[in-house]
């Protein structure tokens, strides 16, 4: 009996030890389950929340009309910018930008059609990286431009979901879907579910997907496409809004002494049915799409909602950095124009907010950032070393403080013709600073500058006073002219704004 008790003993203390050693292996391993704050060792997950041509119009942004809870909400637990800016304010430029972290000049990609892989073949994007550093990417929704030519496989770790669309996405009434051509209705309100419409597809397939990822770091994509056209929403979220308190834009004319290639002849908008080129946009028809977007804002603010919601449900939240961002900015009749495809500020200009775990919660910041420099900030935050050659700049400085002086100024550009062959004939090139707003349209071919545009958004906050061609502003425009020309890619936080 003595000797099968000590032969207990030697059991159970060899037991211990090889439990203790076992806690000690998993410690010393960082293992990496997903338990929140539990393990602060653990990579930071990625919730990377891309919107189609959402302008800052939001009530965390200050606005009035809008409905937006969800994302009022994630900007009271993050960081907001309030001057963010697009490198160009069309869907696959802009988009392509962001997720290389290089300007459109170097991507070659100004239009819908170049594939940035045909233009730069051996770029490894933003969740490429992720992936190539241990995480699961994966992409619900639209992230890269829509069809599927236009995919990019080796970002993600698993097959994109729903990042193609067709009308049944978009419309769902018959007289809709059975209407010639590509585009049907410029507004749709059906008496239908969420999930009727793509958007709602969309947050659906992301809370499996989050439910089946939670146990490994993941940099998980999620693309909502609307507000962009047609404006369709389910009717509970047009029955948010009062159609006859909207209030139409003011200045509903361009500035008078720019060239006509500055602006363009909303044929975006009027390619819709109950639009037509050769139509007048009347003011009850502008209440319509005014309705329509703000009723398409809420619905995707929803979706938002309930992919965030399950996050927190799954325990997520406190080790995830959680970007949101618009593609570029949007025209609702301002200066007549509607839609994007400008330099303008209205078009450019973007809502970005971070919300990144033991950083600043429900503060803004009034530095001019870049969506370029997303990849460099998100490579930071998850502890990667920032790769060599990108042309943004680590936004994580600003999300501990957010009031410390940063960039001069941020750039965009424009090409015209728009929906050119071959390549364009004039480039517009932009230059935002903390006080103004300068464009410079130049040759393709000989880089001559063709024309300018200036304005003071300090006495001019909608652009519609070229100030250019005043000689009291020569020495202004000279320094700007300047400034756009050392700075294009190589823009880097100063002590202060030259101008």
């Amino acid at each position: 009996m003595k000797d099968q008790k000590n032969n207990d003993i030697t059991f159970c203390t060899s037991k211990r030890a090889f439990i203790a050693a076992a806690i000690v292996m998993l410690t010393m391993s960082g293992c990496r389950v997903n338990k929140g704050m539990s393990n602060h060792k653990q990579p930071p997950n990625i919730l990377f929340i891309a919107i189609d041509d959402l302008r800052p119009q939001l009530g965390c942004y200050g606005d009035q009309t809008v409905q937006s809870p969800n994302i009022d909400k994630l900007a009271g637990a993050g960081v907001l910018f309030n001057r963010a800016y697009c490198q160009q304010a069309v869907c696959s430029p802009s988009r392509t930008s962001l997720m290389t972290g290089k300007r459109p000049n170097t991507t070659r990609v100004w239009d819908l059609k170049t594939h940035f892989r045909n233009t730069i073949p051996d770029v490894i994007t933003l969740p490429q990286y992720f992936k190539n550093n241990g995480y699961h990417t994966q992409c619900i929704g639209k992230i890269y431009h829509d069809p599927a030519s236009a995919q990019d496989a080796p970002s993600w770790s698993a097959p994109e979901i729903l990042a193609v669309t067709n009308r049944e996405g978009k419309y769902v009434l018959p007289a809709n879907l059975q209407k010639k051509g590509s585009k049907a209705a410029a507004t749709e309100e059906a008496d239908v579910a969420d999930d009727a419409y793509i958007d709602g597809q969309v947050a659906d397939q992301a809370l499996e997907v989050l439910r089946k990822v939670k146990d490994k770091p993941f940099f998980l994509a999620v693309g909502f496409r609307r507000p962009h056209l047609p404006f369709s929403a389910p009717k509970k979220y047009w029955d948010m809004y009062d159609r006859e308190k909207i209030p139409l834009p003011g200045q509903r004319t361009p500035a008078s002494n720019i060239p006509a290639y500055a602006v363009h002849k909303n044929e975006e908008l009027r390619g819709y049915s109950d639009i037509g080129f050769n139509n007048v946009i009347t003011d009850a028809k502008q209440r319509e799409l005014l309705h329509g977007y703000y009723a398409a804002i809420s619905y995707t603010d929803a979706q938002i909602g309930k992919v965030l919601a399950e996050l927190d449900r799954l325990n997520l939240t406190n080790n995830t950095i959680i970007v949101l961002w618009s593609d570029h900015g949007f025209h609702l009749g301002e200066k007549g124009l509607w839609t994007k495809t400008t330099n303008y500020e209205l078009d450019t200009r973007v809502p970005l907010i971070i919300a990144a775990p033991r950083k600043e919660r429900g503060v803004k910041t009034d530095a001019l950032v870049e969506l370029v420099d997303l990849y460099p900030t998100l490579a930071e935050l998850g502890g990667l070393p920032v790769p060599e050659g990108l042309e943004g700049t680590s936004l994580a400085p600003l999300l501990t403080r957010p009031g410390q002086p940063w960039k001069s100024a941020a750039f965009s550009q424009f090409p015209r013709p728009w929906q050119y062959k071959g390549e364009p004939e004039t480039m517009g090139y932009a230059i935002r600073t903390d006080r103004y707003r300068y464009v410079e349209w130049r040759n393709v071919k000989t880089g001559e500058v063709k024309a300018t545009e200036l304005y003071d958004h300090q006495a001019d906050p909608g652009e519609v006073n070229n100030i250019a061609n005043i000689s009291a502003n020569d020495a202004l425009t000279s320094a700007l002219k300047q400034q756009l020309q050392d700075g294009w890619q190589k823009a880097r936080p100063a002590r202060q704004s030259r101008h």
